[in-house]
């Protein structure tokens, strides 16, 4: 759970799954959430897997009236590079391109 106010009036309720490839989410699994979501009264949540996501999960989630974000593997692996979570910078290379002003 994310408080996304310092009182806690708006909060982001997350469920992470870690799965194999192959091993998608399935409808059932964006329902049991949706149902965990309405029980805690919040409006909008976010489920985080290793794995993906089947098609029929992706459209339930947007039909649910409830604000649901799916974040896959991949789309979990750009965001920990963008924002260097769990990962180090291994190599640095330096492109360089002749200066022609500095011949004038």
């Amino acid at each position: 759970m994310i408080d996304q106010d310092a009182l806690g009036l708006d909060r982001v309720y997350i469920q992470a799954k870690r799965y194999a490839e192959g091993s998608n989410i399935g409808a059932g699994a964006i329902r049991d959430f949706f149902g965990s979501l309405d029980r805690h009264k919040a409006t909008k949540g976010l489920f985080v897997t290793t794995s993906t996501f089947s098609f029929a999960a992706k459209e339930t989630a947007d039909f649910l009236s409830k604000r649901l974000v799916l974040i896959d593997g991949e789309h979990l692996a750009k965001l920990m590079i963008r924002y260097n979570v769990g990962c180090r910078i291994e190599e640095v290379l330096h492109i360089k391109k002749v200066d022609e002003d500095f011949f004038e």
